[in-house]
């Protein structure tokens, strides 16, 4: 049976490479966007609001998927309304093709903030969360976003009669511009100044992140669990963690990051040193390096998160994330986070995103 894929969120890190992944696979591919992607011409694109029924429906009237790959979200300035918004686009969409009944399967991103909470909440409390991160863990007893859209992916399935899979990433490394959560290319922004301006390359976190033990996610493996779940009988209603499969500190990467750009890295010295505060006055500087270089974005906000890179790399914990679930289900694929790096770094040049 010919399956087709609607991706929520086509233009963002996950779903494009999701979309590439399934295109790569023979499935047709419907992409779900304010905007069309720029570089997925084998897409139907559909342009509509996810937080008005009405619209969104008028929209999808004449699309029949078999399945669903949710990777969105909109971030709110309180968790209150983050949960309010965020389960609201879900809702919206599985509402919207209810009366269809051609939905087998629906897979949802999350993230690891269904272990962590929000920053606030083991920032300002002391209590840290156990590492690594296992599927297994109970929600926590505080407010989640997350835990919000799983209840409406849930019920929707109780509704529908479709299965489903939830796929938690820890910070996705991939190509995507315009994305809220982007420490990639953030971090390839905030080194081409430096090479730009002769700035050390400063790590902005804690010392936790500095000396401990980390992970990733690169958007291409991501893709690849989310394909190989709504291909796999035994992944139903599952939920997966999914980063590289290996393991690294950024005192050992962030000097390799530095000589890729080649540029003086500059470690932790005892205090965080926020990335968002050395970027704020950068925003005149970069239209001046996107002139000189001829690059196609000259907005710096279009490409650095700032914000998320702080709250990631200022984490006051080590984060380590454990994928047994799936392995033991049959996903086997690996990437070296390094290498996730390195090879983002040259789409971004390729694409003249960075000189």
């Amino acid at each position: 049976m010919k399956r087709t894929a609607l991706i929520a969120g086509i233009t963002g890190i996950g779903g494009n490479h999701v979309a590439r992944e399934l295109i790569a696979n023979g499935w047709d591919v419907i992409g779900l966007s304010r905007r069309p992607p720029r570089d997925l011409p084998h897409v139907q694109h559909i342009a509509a609001d996810l937080l008005d029924p009405t619209a969104l429906s008028k929209a999808l009237e004449s699309v029949m998927p078999t399945h669903v790959f949710i990777t969105t979200w909109m971030r709110q300035d309180t968790e209150a309304e983050n949960i309010r918004v965020n389960a609201s686009l879900v809702r919206n969409l599985l509402d919207a093709l209810s009366s269809k009944k051609s939905v087998r399967h629906v897979a949802l991103v999350t993230g690891l903030k269904h272990y962590l909470g929000p920053f606030e909440a083991y920032a300002s409390s002391g209590t840290l969360p156990d590492t690594p991160l296992r599927e297994s863990q109970p929600r926590l007893p505080i407010e989640n976003f997350y835990y919000a859209q799983e209840d409406e992916v849930y019920a929707a399935a109780e509704r529908d009669r479709f299965t489903w899979t939830v796929h938690r990433p820890h910070t996705i490394i991939g190509l995507a511009v315009g994305n809220a959560m982007n420490l990639g290319t953030t971090l390839a922004v905030y080194a081409s100044i430096c090479k730009e301006t002769g700035r050390v390359f400063q790590f902005p976190g804690s010392e936790a992140q500095w000396n401990g033990l980390s992970d990733v996610t690169d958007a291409r493996m991501l893709a690849k669990q989310l394909v190989w779940a709504a291909d796999t009988d035994a992944a139903r209603n599952e939920a997966f963690n999914i980063v590289n499969g290996d393991f690294f500190r950024w005192s050992w990467l962030w000097p390799k990051l530095a000589e890729w750009f080649g540029v003086q890295p500059g470690g932790f010295t005892g205090t965080i040193q926020p990335l968002e505060a050395a970027m704020a006055t950068d925003h005149a500087l970069w239209r001046e390096i996107a002139q000189r270089h001829n690059l196609i974005e000259s907005d710096l906000d279009r490409l650095a998160s700032a914000w998320h890179t702080d709250l990631d790399l200022g984490r006051p914990l080590e984060v380590m994330t454990d994928m047994a679930n799936s392995r033991r289900l049959g996903f086997s694929a690996y990437q070296a986070t390094d290498t996730s790096f390195f090879d983002l770094f040259e789409r971004l040049r390729i694409e003249r995103l960075i000189p």
